[in-house]
Parts: structure tokens; C-alpha cells; sequence
């Protein structure tokens, strides 16, 4: 224990010196910023991306994506499915290593088996464990005492057997809720799991002093290699700081303490971005903006489910009159500078093989037509047309503000209704709120993920259905994509599903958002993906 304090020491006062590629050229340690803590590290709860990031160099799973949404090879080799398509068979590789730590150290080298993946994936459904990412396994079979079907048939063969064909089960699979770990380390440590976790990833947690400082060090042990053989990682270490106001991490940013930043907060983005979402020249040869579709549809949503009472927001016409009446590019290019794509298609966003607005349709400004429905729907120029509430967070109180007063030009009175984003989501998931504003991040690569939101079945309390979403056409076709196994033909479903959802209007697309990454110039290989994961395995600091 003296010697892992001592090392920590050193670290430690490594990162909290000057910028490290100054001071000691020969470690190469690459510094972000975590505004929102750290809860666990354990892949059990890795639901968020504070959590996400840091896991993501902690573990490894079955099987990874890549930047294209791609399901590429990890621990597993290769892979089969059943003609039926409910039994997926792994074949492992057998040179992936558990991490050696000060706090936990093996007695020799402790190789990944099977029966590891039989442990991890079966303690995600342990209700004493309560992982928030017990939904991804439903449709896992079980047998009569419960046991899921995960089966190690040897030490590199791994058996998942599935109720029904789940054709986006394989993208689940890439989730870190699905990383390996081993269960000498878990049960030795319990609840404290989360400070001491244990895997197969190319970093190992070295030191967390929480709220303060996370130190990762690169693993020596890491089984992949580059094209030329190299064993990955090439930087020595990532360290994480906890600052919490975004102000503050800008400053760090701009002085050179943080390699990256990532997104764009409202107290900066005039100084970093022009409005049409380029870097400002005036930085240009000091830092680098990285770029690309993220898989989260920011919306509001309409609440569909009938009460007996007279509620405007219940007929098609003035739903689709409010998409009319607002300009999406205006707003972008104004309140987001352009971090963004505006929603001119269905629900399923840009980066998706389903997203496509020429056969959806989507909503562009017409406001003469919003007008045109109005009257169609009893209510000419806005006249009798009861106020509409609009609950939202105080995050997105301007985008909703200027909907309101372009709203307001067409007669559609608009209050908004500003809650806790947490009050908001909760009363969202009860069906107490009339109109609302929600976004959804993409939980695995498949417009399934989306469709779902809109499928009568899924239906609150149990689902996720928040609209209250009821047509028949719509799950028929949901269902049928639920048996297809062909990936084109299944994005053809998702297509027709999402044309039919644009038609009804249950919501308002607002935009698609946008990865964007604030990177040093001596950061080489720090690339963007539609899920915004943060791969640092082949990240070089020149």
C-alpha cells in the first residue's frame, strides 16, 4: 500500500504541475475535464457519459463498434448466430489479460475464460446488484428458476440464447454495461467495486481521489495492437479533473492544461464559434474543432393520451401547425451557432442508416400553412385557441423562448413552464405534462432504439412510450422489423415507420445534435463517432 501511495504521489503531482509535455517530455498524459463527477466505475452502473468515458478505457465487452456503427471484434474474436436467429455463439480470444493493481493483484497472469462472461453479464440482472442496465438482457432467456441463458460451453466459447430474434441485440452487446470483469475482485470488494475496478481495458485506474482527481495509466498488458504491431495505448496515462464550472474548465482549456474539451456551454461558444459553427479564426492555430453527427434527437413532445377534456394538442392539424411555425435554421444558427442539424426529418437522426428526410418528409417554416391548419381546425388566425403549456428545463429555456415568440406571430399562444430538469422528466414519464421538451441519445445503433419510443406496447408506466403514441399501422410494421433479420429490409420498416410518426406529429424534431470536440494541436488520432464515446487507444501527444 506505501508504494501505490507513492506512486500516486508522484502522479499526482505530475498532472497538477505545469502542462506535462513541458515538463516531462518523456510522459505523455492526456488531461480532460469531468464537470459532472464521477460516480462509479463499475460497468454495472456505466449509464451517462461522466461514467461512460472513464469506463470506456477500464473495459473491454464481447464485441466493440466502431466510428461507422459498425459491430467489430473485442474480447470475442468472431461470432455466430443461429438460423433462427436466438442463439449467438462466441468464440474468445485467449490472450486478454485482467488488469494487475496495487489494490488487487493476481498471483500470476489472470486470463479472460468464459465463465467470466457467464458472471458479469448474469450480475447485470442480479436485482441485488440493481444495475440500470437490467433492460438490455429481457430478452434473454430464462429457465425455470430464473437463470439467464448465458452459457460458457469452454474456456473460449461463450452461448447468449434469446426468447425471441432480436436483430439489435449485437449492438446492445457493445454496451459497457456488457464489460467484462472478474469476480474475485467484486465480491472481494462489494459496493466498493466502484472505487476499485478491475479490467481488460488499455488504461488502469491507478488513482481517484474523488471530486478532485482520476489517474489512469496505461495498461502493459493490453491485447490489441495496431496495424504495424504496436501495442495500444500509445499515450502513458489519462488524467481527469473535477472543475465544475464551465468557465472555469475554458480557462484551463485555453491556457493548455486540457487536452480536450468536449461540447459547447453558452458561457463560451460566441468566443470559440462563429454562428455558422466554425472555430474562430482567431484561434485557429492554437486549437482544433472536431465535428460530426451524434446519435441524440432533441424534441418536444406532445402527450397524446386523451382525458376527456377539450385539448387542442389532441388534433393532428394544430400539432403540425406548431411544426410549421418556427424557423429550425434561424434558431441554430442564433442560439446554438450551428451545433447542430436542424430537424428536418423524422425522429430517427442524421448518422443512422434509416435517417432519410426525402422519404419521411419532415417540417420546414411555412408559416402561412400552420395558418391554413389553424383555421382547418376551427381556430383561424389563433382566435379560441386555449394557451399551451410547455414544460422545460432551464437548459433549453432560450431555444423554447424563441419558439414561443414565433409561435406567438402566427396566433399560437405559447407559456412555458420552467421546472428542475429532473421535476421535468418525471412528470414527462406520468403523463402530467400536456407539451414537453426531451431528447433521446441513441442507447445502441439501431433505429429500433428510437421506434420504440413510439410503440403502443411500450406504453408508461413499464415503457418508454412517453408520448402516448397509439397506431396500429405503426406497430404492425414495428413488429415486422422485429423479425427481420436482413439490415436493409429492417431500415426500409424503420423508414415507413418513421414517415407515419412525421405524418401524426407526436412531436417536434428541433434539431440532431452534433459531436463537438475542442482539441490542443499536439493531440494526433482523437477522432468523433456518432455515440460522442471517447477512444483514446490511439491518441499521440506530439
Amino acid at each position: 500500500m506505501k508504494r501505490f501511495l507513492a506512486i500516486g504521489l508522484v502522479i499526482t503531482f505530475l498532472l497538477v504541475s505545469c502542462k506535462t509535455k513541458f515538463d516531462h517530455p518523456d510522459k505523455q498524459i492526456f488531461h480532460y475535464n469531468e464537470s459532472s463527477g464521477i460516480l462509479s466505475l463499475d460497468p454495472a452502473f456505466s449509464s451517462g457519459q461522466s461514467t461512460l468515458w472513464p469506463c470506456n478505457q477500464l473495459y473491454n465487452g464481447l464485441v466493440d463498434m466502431d466510428e461507422n456503427l459498425q459491430v467489430v471484434p473485442a474480447i470475442a474474436k468472431s461470432w455466430t448466430i443461429s438460423e433462427d436467429g436466438k442463439i449467438y455463439t462466441f468464440v474468445l480470444r485467449n490472450d486478454v489479460q485482467f488488469h494487475q493493481t496495487e489494490y488487487f493483484p493476481f498471483n500470476g497472469p489472470r486470463y479472460v475464460t468464459a465463465a467470466d462472461f457467464v458472471y458479469s453479464l448474469s450480475r447485470i440482472l442480479d436485482p441485488e446488484v440493481a444495475s440500470p442496465g437490467a433492460w438490455i438482457f429481457q430478452k434473454v432467456k430464462r429457465d425455470a428458476q430464473g437463470k439467464p441463458a448465458f452459457k460458457a460451453l469452454n474456456d473460449t466459447v461463450f452461448q447468449i440464447e434469446l426468447t425471441e430474434p432480436f436483430p439489435p441485440f449485437l449492438g446492445i452487446l457493445t454496451m459497457k454495461y456488457c464489460s467484462v470483469v472478474p469476480h474475485e475482485v467484486v465480491e472481494h470488494y462489494g459496493k466498493d467495486y466502484r472505487k476499485y475496478p478491475v479490467g481488460t481495458g488499455p488504461f488502469q485506474m491507478q488513482l481517484w481521489e474523488e471530486g478532485v482527481k482520476l489517474v489512469m495509466r496505461k495498461n502493459p498488458n493490453y491485447f490489441e495492437t495496431d496495424s504495424e504491431g504496436i501495442r495500444l495505448p500509445y499515450i502513458d496515462a489519462v488524467a481527469i479533473s473535477f472543475i465544475v464550472e464551465k468557465q472555469s474548465v475554458f480557462m484551463e482549456f485555453m491556457k493548455g492544461t486540457l487536452d480536450f474539451m468536449s461540447g459547447v456551454d453558452p458561457s463560451y461558444k460566441d468566443a470559440l464559434l462563429t454562428k455558422d459553427g466554425q472555430l474562430n479564426p482567431e484561434y485557429a492555430d492554437k486549437i482544433k474543432l472536431i465535428t460530426g453527427p451524434y446519435l441524440n434527437t432533441e424534441y418536444l413532445g406532445f402527450n397524446l393520451k386523451p382525458t376527456g377534456k377539450k385539448n387542442p394538442l389532441l388534433d393532428k392539424r394544430v400539432r403540425q401547425a406548431i411544426n410549421y411555425g418556427f424557423d429550425r435554421e434561424k434558431m441554430m444558427k442564433y442560439l446554438r451557432n450551428n451545433m447542430g442539424y436542424a430537424g428536418d426529418g423524422g425522429f430517427v437522426p442524421r448518422g443512422m442508416p434509416s435517417y432519410n428526410p426525402e422519404r419521411t418528409g419532415g417540417y420546414e417554416y411555412n408559416p402561412q400553412k400552420a395558418q391554413k391548419l389553424l383555421a382547418e381546425a376551427g381556430y383561424p388566425n389563433g382566435k379560441g385557441l386555449p394557451e399551451i403549456t410547455l414544460t422545460v428545463s432551464a437548459q433549453y429555456a432560450d431555444l423554447c423562448q424563441y419558439i414561443q415568440h414565433e409561435l406567438g406571430e402566427i396566433g399560437i399562444p405559447l407559456m412555458l413552464d420552467v421546472a428542475q430538469a429532473a421535476q421535468q422528466r418525471e412528470m414527462m414519464r406520468s403523463y402530467q405534462l400536456p407539451f414537453f421538451r426531451g431528447s433521446w441519445i441513441c442507447d445502441y445503433p439501431d433505429a429500433e432504439n428510437q421506434m420504440s419510443l413510439f410503440y403502443s406496447k411500450n406504453l408508461q408506466p413499464n415503457g418508454s412510450n412517453y408520448t402516448h403514441y397509439v397506431n396500429p399501422k405503426f406497430d404492425q410494421l414495428y413488429e415486422k422489423s422485429q423479425r427481420c433479420t436482413d439490415d436493409s429490409l429492417r431500415n426500409e420498416y424503420y423508414t415507413q415507420m418513421d414517415a407515419l410518426l412525421v405524418e401524426d406529429a407526436p412531436f417536434v424534431i428541433l434539431y440532431y445534435d452534433k459531436v463537438a470536440r475542442f482539441v490542443q494541436k499536439n493531440v494526433e488520432g482523437l477522432g468523433v463517432n456518432p455515440v460522442n464515446m471517447l477512444d483514446l487507444r490511439r491518441v499521440r501527444m506530439r
